[in-house]
């Protein structure tokens, strides 16, 4: 049973916060340990995997970034050693933003250094606006896999953003 599923709702890279910690709180009672203390032992265990897998369907499904990648992994698009080749052009960029952190090591410049900020944050912004699109899209599309491969594409962009802007907290401004 995947997150969804044990939620009931509908597979969404935009899931209805109220309704997921709605139905969180609901399960979580449901679920809850003590009530089956005098349960038998598979009874006790099986509510006990109940309440876990409410927990991490909580913790997924109120963070759009783990969503993401949640439903990605559903459709067998992420994995453990999965190499993904990211469009030359946003590489030719993130090469030049490369460099440029490379030479704030050896010669900072608090300018050189906003500017870059400013660069990623704009990245950021563009990809977020596509992925609102798609994700969008991808609720009322009756074929998805399209949808999906170019959010794969968007969610390793922003993955490698997130290591950029890593690096750029490193640096004191």
């Amino acid at each position: 049973m995947n997150y969804f599923e044990l939620y009931g709702i509908e597979e969404s890279f935009d899931a209805d916060q109220a309704l997921v910690k709605h139905k969180f709180y609901e399960l979580s009672k449901l679920y809850h340990p003590d009530f089956y203390i005098n349960e038998p032992e598979e009874k006790q265990q099986e509510i006990l995997e109940l309440s876990t897998l409410n927990n991490k369907a909580y913790q997924v499904l109120s963070d759009k970034r783990k969503t993401t990648e949640y439903i990605l992994k559903l459709h067998g698009l992420v994995g453990e050693g999965e190499k993904h080749q990211l469009p030359p052009e946003f590489l030719m960029d993130m090469m030049d933003v490369n460099e440029a952190l490379m030479e704030l090591e050896f010669e900072p410049d608090t300018e050189k250094l906003a500017e870059i900020r400013s660069q990623v944050e704009e990245k950021m912004k563009e990809l977020e606006t596509e992925f609102k699109s798609l994700s969008g899209r991808y609720a009322s599309e009756s074929s998805k896999d399209e949808i999906l491969q170019q959010i794969l594409d968007l969610w390793h962009r922003q993955k490698y953003l997130l290591r950029i802007k890593d690096s750029l907290s490193k640096f004191v401004a």
